[in-house]
């Protein structure tokens, strides 16, 4: 019975896993590789280092000390965090001008990854429960990265693909906070926690 568990929690399953999921977002990253050679818009650019940053923590992550083996949470969180992968550039936007929210939305990413460390996870996992720089203002900091980004993306690379992408994400989003949050709060550090920072995504308000 604690087969399945255990060989998830292992070493070499992370290893394994870690290195698919940086190939899948390094190809990600590659594809806007190749549309900013084309277009020099710099907005792309700053996608293409986060993108990298992301796989790069895929590759070196801490072993998790417990994985959720809930077969609903990893359909939540593979839905959830490859749907974005299928975003692509479009030659026209409906407003333009937010590839400023691209930028504030990639600029809280990195600072985010950064916060999060080795703890990057998938599927909810407790591995070393981070509390400070971007975790003391809101418990999920990267999720609300994803929003203020790939919102910004939508706006300026407006397609009907890239509209349900987004509703895709953001469905599945919350409720990987939830399956996530469901998971991590059998620990009485993170309870704590979840009492001392409200707000899952957006100060004050959510």
């Amino acid at each position: 019975m604690d087969l399945l568990p255990n060989i998830i929690a292992s070493k070499r399953f992370n290893i394994y896993s870690g290195a698919l999921l940086a190939a899948l977002f390094g190809t990600f990253a590659y594809a806007h590789f190749i549309k900013f050679e084309q277009t020099l818009e710099w907005s792309l650019l700053l996608v293409i280092i986060s993108e990298t940053l992301t796989a790069l923590f895929f590759i070196f992550r801490s072993n998790p000390k417990t994985v959720s083996t809930t077969p609903s949470d990893w359909l939540v969180a593979i839905i959830g965090s490859f749907a974005p992968l299928f975003f692509r550039p479009a030659e026209w936007g409906i407003l333009p001008v937010a590839s400023i929210l691209i930028v504030l939305g990639t600029l809280l990413q990195i600072i985010s990854l950064i916060s999060l460390n080795r703890s990057f996870a998938i599927v909810a996992a407790k591995r070393e429960i981070k509390t400070e720089w971007m975790y003391r203002i809101v418990r999920h900091p990267l999720y609300a990265s994803y929003s203020i980004l790939f919102g910004g993306y939508l706006l300026v690379h407006t397609t009907p693909t890239n509209l349900l992408i987004y509703t895709i994400m953001m469905i599945f989003l919350c409720l990987r906070i939830y399956r996530e949050e469901s998971h991590l709060s059998q620990d009485p550090g993170y309870r704590s926690y979840m009492s001392d920072v409200r707000y899952r995504l957006i100060p004050f308000v959510y």
